[in-house]
């Protein structure tokens, strides 16, 4: 090898590492899935869990024992822990009523929106019919509309035509202020069906009816699974609307309970089981459905 060929071999600069050739997102998403921060993840869920803890350990404790001192001492003094506290939830009449007032408003206003929405969607999604585009445009426009300005005109409106203060008028405010949303998320979901199939499905004779019925809904499934989560923890959770629409017959759990604080602020021992259990509830079906709505929210984000 003559010297102007080593000069040029030793000019040739060394491939750099292939650590150092990844992107800096993948180094980043390396070193994010380390154990390390898996610990500090698994760490920070239980630091956010504590209150749930907290409640839950204050519900299984005499009123006594939560007026001498903290929830935590449940841990050294186990013999703390009764269900005398659900019992005379349960005998309490304001909030067994509130449950069920509950239950009455979310179902409906849930089903409503899903089913709804899921024929509004596939309609927006592949019926042609005159303005459709618009029409969309419009249900979006819809969705920067805030619940507060619409308050106070649909309470108007309903003690004109007799809705106000009752179950319906509050399950009627629900769906609309539901609706645009529903809309929007399933009629982008359905858009991603192949035409193809729909294609095949009408060449075997099914209608628009059960096409939408046999193909639609079991291809959207994780979408509707969304959407009824979404629906369901937003009404079953909701305190503003409720205040404004109920009255003492017709009170939702969440109202029910600030009547408790407000009547009686030292009535712990009812307060502490029942905003318990109006919160295990929702978070029960939020477990239940959790890969559906996974699935679902991640619908479309890769193709």
């Amino acid at each position: 090898m003559t010297s102007e060929a080593v000069t040029k071999a030793r000019a040739v600069p060394a491939a750099p590492p292939a650590r150092a050739r990844q992107p800096l997102g993948s180094r980043l998403a390396e070193i994010a899935g380390g154990g390390l921060v898996r610990v500090f993840l698994i760490l920070v869920g239980l630091f956010w869990l504590v209150p749930t803890i907290g409640l839950l350990l204050s519900s299984l404790r005499s009123p006594e024992d939560m007026s001498a001192d903290g929830w935590w001492t449940v841990f050294t003094k186990p013999s703390q822990l009764t269900f005398g506290s659900y019992q005379k939830l349960l005998e309490n009449g304001d909030i067994t009523h509130s449950l069920l007032n509950t239950a009455l408003i979310t179902v409906p206003a849930t089903v409503l929106v899903v089913v709804v929405g899921s024929l509004a969607g596939y309609a927006f999604a592949w019926m042609e019919f005159p303005g459709r585009d618009w029409w969309f445009l419009a249900v979006v426009g819809l969705l920067v509309v805030p619940v507060q300005v619409a308050l106070i005109p649909i309470a108007e409106l309903f003690g004109k035509i007799g809705l106000f203060g009752t179950i319906f008028g509050v399950i009627l405010f629900h769906t609309g202020f539901g609706l645009p949303f529903a809309v929007f998320l399933l009629r982008n979901f359905f858009a991603e069906i192949p035409r193809e199939l729909l294609e095949a499905a009408r060449l075997d004779g099914a209608g628009e009816l059960r096409l939408f019925a046999r193909v639609v809904m079991p291809l959207g499934g994780p979408a509707i699974a969304s959407l009824g989560i979404f629906q369901f923890l937003w009404v079953w959770n909701d305190m503003l609307v409720a205040l404004v629409f109920t009255k003492s017959g017709t009170q939702p759990i969440t109202v029910a309970l600030q009547t408790q604080v407000r009547q009686f602020g030292n009535n712990v021992d009812v307060l502490a089981p029942g905003a318990f259990i109006s919160m295990v509830i929702p978070l029960a079906v939020f477990f239940a459905f959790q890969r559906q709505f996974v699935s679902g929210v991640m619908a479309g984000a890769v193709k």
